[in-house]
């Protein structure tokens, strides 16, 4: 399994574009890990085949996670796509993605000459998308937000969209090759969102080999790297803070 980081960045970030994961499983399938404002265009950079997705994750909808499907969902026409696109997410986002596409670009839906499968996902329930299973786990966020785990027949991947971890995202965690989680702040506990401190004891406590932290508050994400290294030390994991573009094979 393969994780590219189109983007790190929070919300507001100038620098680090809206965090967001390409993922390619063992089996060969690909998927986008939220679509935010700045995505389409890091995706389009480097795939030119309209048919290599398969399926995009939309954690919950903010706009830094999803205001970039209606743009993806137009350059896929462009490019003369014909294969279905599974849209996997909770409750409601059949809506959500049907009405920013109407806002985007009214009435063009229906011109799309690929089918949009929408596949709901919700906490206890597992799916199977293009050969691989997934499940989802709530965390604490501003509003509902849906911590995502997906297998393929090797490793597992955890990601956190945005949010504070529960007992329920731990559990699904646990045992995870590979935990994506948002940390917007180092030390202090923020409401709706991590800490680093925070994502390191979950990540302990998961029994996670690797931990990612994206998301990071844009002031404060340089000057925590030395901070992050001295915590991360004690902390038995390997932990990095990726930047946009990079990709980390298990």
């Amino acid at each position: 399994m393969k994780v590219q980081f189109l983007g790190v960045g929070e919300a507001c970030d100038e620098r680090c574009p809206n965090t967001s994961l390409q993922v390619t499983a063992g089996n060969g399938q690909r998927f986008l890990l939220d679509c935010g404002f700045t995505t389409p265009h890091l995706y389009f950079a480097g795939s030119r085949d309209p048919d290599e997705l398969d399926a995009v994750w939309i954690s919950h909808f903010h706009g830094d996670h999803f205001f970039g499907m209606p743009l993806l969902l137009l350059r896929f026409w462009e490019m003369g796509r014909t294969k279905k696109l599974v849209i996997a997410g909770q409750r409601g986002t059949r809506e959500k993605i049907t009405a920013a596409m109407e806002l985007a670009y009214p009435g063009f839906l229906p011109r799309l000459r690929y089918h949009l499968d929408f596949a709901e996902i919700e906490p206890g329930q597992v799916r199977e998308i293009a050969g691989t299973s997934w499940r989802a786990a709530e965390n604490i966020h501003s509003q509902r937000c849906l911590a995502l785990c997906v297998a393929d027949s090797g490793h597992r991947i955890f990601y956190s969209g945005d949010g504070r971890p529960t007992r329920e995202t731990e559990s699904l965690a646990r045992g995870c090759d590979l935990i994506v989680h948002e940390a917007f702040r180092l030390d202090e506990e923020v409401e709706n969102h991590g800490s680093v401190r925070g994502c390191l004891e979950f990540a302990g406590r998961a029994g996670g080999k690797h931990l990612a932290l994206v998301h990071l508050q844009r002031d404060s994400r340089e000057s925590a790297r030395e901070r992050i290294a001295d915590l991360a030390r004690d902390s038995g994991l390997h932990v990095f803070l990726p930047e946009p573009g990079d990709i980390f094979s298990l």
